[in-house]
């Protein structure tokens, strides 16, 4: 009984030592990932990732919107799996319920009574590369003129001509 009871403590001693913490290598302090050498299916460096991702969601995860935290922690497993930045191309389509996350400050603030939780994350992943488009049909239903919109994005037609465009040039969609 002792015997197995040393054998599960020693075990259990070495999981915990071997145990990584979640971290955020590239976008810092967003997008959260933890690294694994031993699965099968990696990020390739030889590859181009020509991404594009459809924010539409208004849910939040570690603070910030659900679709923000995706693209930085693509980025951030791509990174930890050594694809360089001039290998990843990342489009964003906001529109739907995140519309109203990519107000500029000032816009936010009035309409929220709250600093904006996504302007620190918009601008690292403007600085990564990433491109932002606001869908101007949902900008107009909301009545958000392009001088209400954080100064990283654009206005794109709509979110549904981004997302058409990008995939008839061979950008993989990412809901």
């Amino acid at each position: 009984m002792k015997k197995a009871l040393l054998i599960a403590i020693v075990l259990m001693a070495a999981k915990m030592t071997t145990a990584q913490d979640w971290t955020t290598p590239i976008i810092d302090g967003y997008g959260k990932i933890k690294e694994f050498k031993d699965v099968a299916v990696q990020a390739d460096p030889n590859k181009e990732y020509n991404l594009v991702f459809d924010l539409k969601d208004e849910r939040e995860l570690d603070g910030i919107n659900v679709g923000y935290f995706k693209i930085a922690r693509m980025i951030n497993m791509l990174g930890a799996g050594g694809v360089s930045a001039d290998k990843v191309n990342i489009i964003a389509a906001v529109h739907g319920g995140a519309t109203f996350t990519a107000l500029n400050e000032a816009k936010y603030k009035a309409k929220y009574e709250k600093e904006n939780p996504n302007e620190a994350v918009i601008k690292l992943l403007k600085d990564y590369g990433v491109e932002f488009y606001v869908c101007a049909q949902a900008t107009a239903a909301r009545d958000i003129t392009a001088e209400d919109l954080n100064p990283n994005t654009e206005l794109g037609l709509s979110a549904m001509m981004v997302l058409a465009n990008y995939q008839m040039d061979g950008y993989t969609f990412m809901p």
